[in-house]
């Protein structure tokens, strides 16, 4: 994938990381992380960048500053996108009622996927490898996916032979489930899901 800008010119950028941004570059680079998304899902990642930029409106330069190559900018989105779900998650994590964290984690899971679904099947069609980028903020993610279903298990809501691993198959298979021609609302499915997932008298 090409660079956005010759790599001369971009090399001093590395150093912004170093330092906290003013609040107006981190507006601009909010804008433009949402432009990229809608641009991606809409016209697919081989789209002008300068075209971002004017959605987001801010100037192409602008751009540059905080992504020099149009693979970091796909990165950032990545990151950005799993790293507040996994907060969320972590959030949860302090609910009063173990059972409502977890199944309200997995609601918000599921309507997040299916919100960004566009955005990730242009990825992965133009070749992007998309678990790679994400894999370590995809950890975060499963880490505190398991302390949810722990507690929820812990709490006897969630059948204690559950596994991490199963609860992700599920939700994942859920949100492709939804993405087919007349399909059923992804929340008529996971509801579906949840009733399988909660203890019974004979499981708790």
């Amino acid at each position: 994938m090409d660079s956005l800008k010759p790599q001369s010119e971009g090399a001093s950028i590395g150093c912004e990381g170093a330092r906290p941004q003013r609040a107006d570059a981190q507006r601009n680079r909010v804008r433009l992380l949402e432009a990229a998304e809608s641009v991606f899902a809409a016209e697919g990642i081989s789209v002008p960048v300068d075209v971002i930029a004017e959605k987001a409106g801010v100037g192409v330069g602008t751009l540059y500053r905080h992504f020099p190559t149009k693979e970091k900018l796909i990165e950032a989105i990545l990151i950005e996108r799993i790293g507040s779900i996994a907060a969320e998650a972590r959030c949860r994590l302090t609910s009063d009622d173990p059972g409502a964290g977890f199944f309200g984690f997995l609601e918000h899971l599921v309507e997040e996927s299916s919100a960004k679904r566009d955005l990730i099947l242009a990825l992965s069609g133009a070749g992007v490898e998309v678990e790679v980028l994400v894999a370590p903020v995809k950890e975060e993610l499963h880490e505190a996916l398991a302390d949810l279903l722990k507690l929820a298990q812990e709490a006897g809501v969630v059948r204690p032979d559950v596994t991490e691993a199963v609860v992700l198959s599920l939700i994942g298979a859920t949100c492709m489930a939804a993405g087919q021609p007349s399909a059923v609302p992804p929340s008529a499915i996971l509801a579906i899901v949840c009733d399988g997932l909660r203890a019974s008298p004979s499981t708790g």
